[in-house]
């Protein structure tokens, strides 16, 4: 009797149980490694000329992981930051799959020996307050659509929300009454709390009066009634940006994405002269150096650092070596 091949029985325990039940991971953790062994097993299944359902475990080899990634960057255009995460989600089920499976282990650890690869680090892109206030502006609040956009990009400006973490919020999530704050789930399913405006706890209470909604229930939904996805977000943003930049040119230039909002409300708080382990706090990063990046982006801060370096009625001396005129007598005689 041929005996069975344990690939499907690993993938049912690898997200039904493990990820699920052990290791109490968020759904969007799971959605994503979800994604990726979607396409992982399309791609293998292709390459192999079978249905998914006929492949082995003998299949999903350090070769196939690598062409798949390959073919991730290659066709399918995205990031290395992207092929990282798609990577990351077939380490974890391989590591999974060696403790559970010693016959394979061997190809497990050379899937596992695949690297991470790296990425130029570049400056966040960040919005100027003008460029924001242009944005927040563009939305017709007339309409309920408008002034359910209003509300949300108010809301990521005001908090640095990600987006998932501010689609997600209910009525039950925020204290209306001051002093105003809202709980947010990040990452790790980690609670924290971000202090509101009162600007900002006026258009929320004016999209729930117009819009009423459970207390369990998100506040930003469709015209259907459901949550609204990041897609949609980031479609309807597009248009937003596009009709700012005829009256503030410099957006032109730049990729604005509902992500730009975090890094906008990050650099502003430097400026502003907040300090770091706050903002760290505020956005709910997990290491102080992602939120060091934000006290280096600024360019009005690193000015206003520069000239305090010095005072200004020094700052047009000339060098030591040129008011040293011995200096200059040796130097013009060679």
């Amino acid at each position: 009797m041929k005996p069975i091949d344990p690939l499907p029985g690993l993938l049912q325990e690898f997200f039904c149980r493990y990820m699920l039940e052990q290791r109490n991971l968020s759904t969007h953790t799971v959605r994503s490694y979800r994604d990726t062994w979607r396409l992982f097993l399309r791609f293998s299944a292709t390459r192999h000329n079978r249905a998914v359902a006929k492949l082995v475990f003998d299949d999903l080899t350090a070769a196939m992981v690598g062409a798949f990634l390959q073919q991730c960057e290659q066709e399918r255009k995205v990031t290395i930051g992207t092929r990282n995460c798609r990577l990351a989600a077939l380490h974890a089920f391989f590591s999974f799959a060696a403790e559970r499976e010693p016959v394979y282990a061997a190809q497990c650890n050379a899937v596992l020996r695949i690297p991470t690869k790296r990425a130029a680090v570049r400056a966040p892109c960040y919005l100027d307050p003008d460029e924001v206030d242009a944005i927040i502006l563009q939305p017709d609040r007339t309409v309920l659509e408008g002034q359910r956009d209003h509300a949300l990009l108010c809301f990521l400006y005001n908090t640095g929300a990600r987006i998932q973490e501010a689609l997600d919020v209910c009525p039950q999530s925020i204290r209306f009454d001051p002093p105003s704050y809202v709980r947010l789930i990040g990452k790790g399913n980690k609670e924290r709390l971000c202090p509101l405006w009162p600007e900002t706890v006026l258009v929320l209470k004016a999209l729930l009066k117009r819009q009423p909604c459970p207390d369990n229930e998100p506040i930003f939904v469709n015209r259907y009634g459901t949550p609204l996805g990041a897609s949609g977000v980031r479609y309807k943003l597009a248009q937003y940006v596009q009709a700012a930049a005829k009256t503030v040119p410099t957006l032109s230039s730049k990729h604005v994405s509902p992500h730009s909002f975090r890094h906008a409300a990050a650099v502003h708080l430097v400026a502003a002269g907040v300090d770091v382990t706050v903002i760290r706090s505020w956005l709910g990063h997990v290491s102080l150096d992602t939120t060091n990046h934000y006290a280096q982006a600024n360019l009005a801060t690193k000015r206003a650092a520069l000239e305090r370096l010095e005072p200004a009625s020094k700052m047009h001396r000339p060098p030591r070596w040129q008011r040293d005129a011995d200096l200059l007598a040796w130097l013009d005689s060679l």
